[in-house]
């Protein structure tokens, strides 16, 4: 593994944070909130797009409502259209906590109304394509005795609940899932220690139809997971918290659960929430960081 390069690609906001990144038509789209601050009001979905393979990038589309702040935009080419995911941290008077919302378009530039997806206050993290469907791992973001469900889409789009209790391992959250080439679906889930002290992330397994997962404590805490197959290896990028937080290539054993750093990324202090695309042998991403000051995205080439 080896670091190519690694760009700062916009850093026009106060801060800019929670980065997801996909080729959609041939060209590179990255999307990530743009606020006053890290928790705050006025956030919105900020998308930018290379057509050279992520040397330069133009701003495409701005994409907010009056109703809510925009968090954590997740991106996926679903056939000719380009679907945007995100959380609505509703504001005072318009409804309760959080809810999930998705746009359409098709050409990035152009975006019809939100759609609001899954129960209120559920928060349907990011989304995963696998054989005609869609499936996401919502969570909630105020109290409760541990919650995650597992969604899968019909062929409208629309979201029924394929798992109801997919943990209840403490409070788990955000969520990396693939499927590999035997149709088995791999999820790295987050734990954070607010009300049990084991804030070990949690590796699962399930095969078709997904009803039915094994867990594994895995070797540490890990935040804004995302993960990619190469090579039938499982790997990931990850926020780890040991020594000095920072956004880090992670592999992670699917026998033992075990994680292993492989190469750290320019990063520090607020920072992570990486989009992923390979081509060939090598992983282009976007991440976020305030190592250099003011929180920042970046881009950057990872030689496999």
């Amino acid at each position: 593994m080896k670091l190519i390069s690694v760009a700062k690609i916009w850093d026009a906001s106060p801060h800019n944070a929670f980065t997801d990144l996909v080729r959609f038509k041939n060209k590179l789209y990255c999307v990530f909130r743009q606020a006053s601050a890290h928790v705050s009001p006025d956030g919105a979905l900020r998308i930018l797009r290379s057509d050279n393979e992520g040397q330069d990038w133009q701003s495409v589309a701005l994409v907010d409502v009056d109703f809510a702040d925009l968090r954590d935009g997740k991106l996926v080419a679903d056939n000719d259209r380009l679907l945007l995911f995100g959380g609505g941290a509703m504001h005072e008077g318009k409804g309760e906590g959080m809810r999930s919302y998705c746009w359409q378009s098709h050409d990035g530039e152009h975006w019809f109304a939100p759609k609001a997806l899954v129960k209120e206050k559920e928060w349907l993290w990011r989304i995963t394509p696998h054989k005609g469907h869609l499936y996401g791992i919502a969570y909630l973001c105020h109290e409760h005795d541990g919650y995650a469900a597992l969604y899968k889409s019909d062929a409208d789009r629309d979201f029924q609940p394929l798992v109801e209790k997919l943990s209840q391992a403490g409070y788990v959250n955000e969520s990396g899932l693939v499927f590999d080439e035997y149709d088995k679906a791999i999820c790295l889930l987050r734990r954070d220690p607010l009300w049990q002290t084991d804030e070990r992330a949690l590796l699962g397994e399930s095969e078709p139809p997904y009803t039915q997962w094994r867990w594994q404590a895995t070797n540490c805490r890990v935040g804004g997971p995302v993960t990619f197959l190469y090579q039938s290896k499982l790997y990931g990028v990850v926020r780890l918290y040991d020594d000095r937080v920072r956004t880090s290539l992670v592999a992670i054993d699917r026998q033992t659960a075990q994680i292993e750093e492989l190469l750290t990324l320019p990063s520090g202090g607020d920072t992570s929430y990486a989009g992923v695309v390979l081509k060939d042998d090598t992983l282009m991403l976007s991440y976020y960081s305030s190592h250099e000051g003011t929180c920042a995205i970046y881009f950057a080439k990872i030689a496999l």
